[in-house]
C-alpha cells in the first residue's frame, strides 16, 4: 500500500509517496517518489510577519498539483502539515482555509513539540546501539527540533526558532542561541556516550558530499571540514562548481553551523545520517494507525 505525506516547510514544500509492505512480518518502508518545490515561505514571514500574495498563489498552485497526484496514485491515506513559517505567519490559518477550499487538502499547522515527535516517530533508534544515548537534531528553514533519547525513551525535547532561512535573513535572536545551549548543557550532563542523529535536507546533502558509503555517520571533524569547504565558496560557486540547487546553495552553510554548534555544546563526536525526515515520520504514523485498526 502507498501513503502520501506533505511537509510545508519554511524553505520548501515536499510531497512524499512511500510504499509499505511486510518483510518477515515487519513493515518495510520504500520511498517511491519525492517532489520538492522551493517556495521559501519563511522569506516573507521572518521579514514581514505574513505570507505575500505572490507566494500564497505559488503555494496554492503547487498544492493543486500535489492533490491531483495523490488522487492519481490512489493512496491508502495522506497527511499534510505546515511548520515554522506557517506557525509564525499572521495569515497562516486563513491561507490554510483557502487551500482547503481550492485544493481539497486538509493541512494542519503543527507546533514545534509535535513536529519533533513526528520526526522522531521514524524509530531510527531501533537500528542503533541501545547502550548509547542519542540526540535527534532536525534542522529546518525556520526551526531546529532537538529530541534526547536515552534508556529506550524520550527524556527531553524542545523546538528552537533557529533555522537556516532565519539565519540568512539575520532573524535569529542571540538569546535563542543561548537558550538552546543552556538547554543542551542542562539535559545532556552525565548522558554519555552521546551520539547525534541528523535529519533534514541539508545534512542529507552534506553526507552525500562526504562520499562516505561504508558508514552512516559523520564525525565532528569531518563535518567541520565540509563546513569550512562550503564556506570558502561563494554562493554562485556552490551552484556552478559543487552542483548545488540555488535554494540549497545558500542554506547549506547555516545548516552545517547549527549542527556543529549543537554537537560542540553537547560534546557529541559523531552524527548519524539515516536520510529521513518529517515526511517519513508522517508515513510511519499513518501506517501505525492503519495497522492498529487492522
Amino acid at each position: 500500500m502507498v501513503f502520501a505525506a506533505i511537509d510545508i516547510g519554511s524553505n520548501a514544500i515536499r510531497l512524499l509517496f512511500c510504499r509499505v509492505y511486510k518483510v518477515d512480518g515487519k513493515p518495510h518502508f520504500s520511498k517511491e517518489e519525492l517532489i520538492r518545490m522551493p517556495i521559501r515561505l519563511g522569506e516573507d514571514v521572518f521579514l514581514y510577519g505574513k505570507i505575500s500574495e505572490e507566494k500564497c498563489n505559488r503555494l496554492i498552485t503547487s498544492l493543486k498539483g500535489f492533490s491531483e497526484l495523490i488522487k492519481a496514485y490512489g493512496v491508502q491515506s495522506y497527511r499534510a502539515v505546515a511548520t515554522s513559517a506557517m506557525r509564525d505567519a499572521a495569515n497562516g490559518q486563513a491561507l490554510m482555509d483557502k487551500v482547503k477550499i481550492e485544493t481539497g487538502l486538509s493541512i494542519e499547522i503543527i507546533d514545534g513539540k509535535l513536529e519533533a515527535a513526528l520526526v522522531f516517530s521514524n524509530h531510527i533508534e531501533e537500528l542503533l546501539n541501545p547502550k548509547y544515548a542519542y540526540l535527534y537534531i532536525d534542522v529546518g528553514g525556520g526551526s531546529t527540533e532537538l529530541t534526547l533519547y536515552f534508556n529506550n525513551k524520550v527524556i527531553a525535547a524542545k523546538s528552537f526558532n533557529i533555522g537556516t532561512v532565519r539565519m540568512l535573513l539575520d532573524k535569529v535572536e542571540k538569546e535563542e542561541w543561548e537558550e538552546m545551549k543552556i538547554w543542551l548543557k542542562r539535559n545532556t550532563v552525565g548522558v554519555h556516550p552521546l551520539n547525534a542523529i541528523g535529519s533534514g535536507g541539508n545534512i542529507n546533502k552534506i553526507f552525500k558530499m562526504s562520499g562516505k558509503k561504508e558508514t552512516k555517520h559523520l564525525s565532528y571533524d569531518k563535518l567541520k571540514g565540509l563546513y569550512d569547504m562550503l564556506n570558502s565558496y561563494t554562493y554562485q560557486e556552490r551552484i556552478e562548481r559543487l552542483g548545488l540547487k540555488p535554494d540549497r546553495a545558500d542554506v547549506i552553510v547555516p545548516a552545517a553551523k547549527i549542527f556543529l554548534t549543537v554537537m560542540k555544546t553537547a560534546d557529541i563526536e559523531r552524527v548519524y545520517v539515516p536520510q529521513i525526515g518529517l515526511s517519513d515520520g508522517l508515513v510511519h504514523e499513518m501506517y501505525e494507525k492503519y495497522a492498529s485498526k487492522k
